[in-house]
């Protein structure tokens, strides 16, 4: 299969190609120039939307990858959900009618909190990426095999850059590991070469309108990672009231405190998913987070 891949440069991007390849794909990456392009290059980026419908005719499927981080890093969360809403809604009316496979990320933060998420849960409206997710999975009624794969807030590994990086750059900034109230609310977290096999089943085999969970560890309580990061920084492990929270934490304000526990059961079974690679707390420990 020839797939477009938007992001394919980035930490889970280049994972994804990696994984493309060795199943035997072919991969058209989206770059800005030749000479950042992981693979065959599509010039573009994700605000073309001329482009991004394109590359989308011009292959077998798509993996939607790309995604307005630094409007996530400052705290923008509204536009950057609004700019991955865009590129949906361009790269779906390429494929309108064609059957081809649409694999669109999503996150499993977007899951109303309270409960266990299974996979079939509907997303808060209230997310910013709800509006994305309804729009891909909006998509498999229009002859398009659509499917969204939910990626925890911790996708770890060598080479991150999301949000594990940052709470370990706050620590070392503020010389406090850091945790809200008593640090019991769990993030999900897997492996991102776990996470591109999965996008690569999901490309492969998910039927329309698959809702899919990319969760190895169902839910590292975060006082848990604030213990390895004060281990590994040398610093003290503290309780950061609600109220300062925002102080402290920054753009992760709104996420820090959050207690989504995510099941993958469902995925496994449906994909015959097996994450093998190590998990976070014993990828923390391996010491390459605390490196540089």
């Amino acid at each position: 299969m020839r797939v477009f891949v938007t992001g394919a440069t980035g930490f889970v991007g280049s994972a994804v190609v990696r994984e493309l390849r060795d199943a035997g794909h072919q991969v058209v990456g989206l770059a800005r120039s030749d000479a950042a392009a992981a693979a065959e290059a599509h010039l573009g980026d994700l605000d073309d939307l001329h482009g991004l419908r394109e590359g989308a005719r011009a292959t077998d499927g798509v993996i939607r990858l790309a995604y307005r981080n630094d409007l996530v890093f400052n705290g923008d969360l509204d536009s950057a959900g609004r700019a991955d809403l865009r590129a949906i809604e361009a790269i779906g009316e390429a494929l309108d009618g064609t059957g081809k496979p649409f694999v669109v990320p999503s996150g499993t933060l977007s899951v109303s909190p309270g409960g266990r998420a299974t996979g079939e849960d509907e997303p808060d409206p209230a997310s910013h990426r709800a509006p994305a997710e309804n729009a891909a999975l909006a998509l498999a009624r229009r002859g398009v095999r659509s499917s969204v794969v939910r990626l925890p807030p911790s996708v770890h590994g060598d080479g991150d850059t999301g949000f594990v990086p940052a709470l370990i750059r706050i620590a070392r900034d503020s010389g406090v590991a850091g945790y809200v109230d008593d640090g019991a609310n769990r993030w999900p977290a897997v492996h991102n070469r776990d996470a591109a096999n999965l996008l690569r089943l999901a490309l492969e085999e998910a039927p329309a309108g698959a809702r899919l969970h990319a969760v190895d560890d169902e839910g590292v309580p975060f006082r848990e990672i604030a213990d390895v990061i004060g281990i590994q920084l040398d610093v003290p492990v503290k309780s950061i009231p609600d109220d300062e929270k925002n102080a402290h934490f920054g753009f992760l304000s709104a996420f820090v405190s959050r207690d989504v526990p995510v099941s993958s059961e469902l995925t496994r079974k449906l994909l015959d998913w097996r994450p093998t690679r190590p998990r976070l707390l014993q990828d923390l420990h391996v010491g390459h987070y605390f490196t540089g």
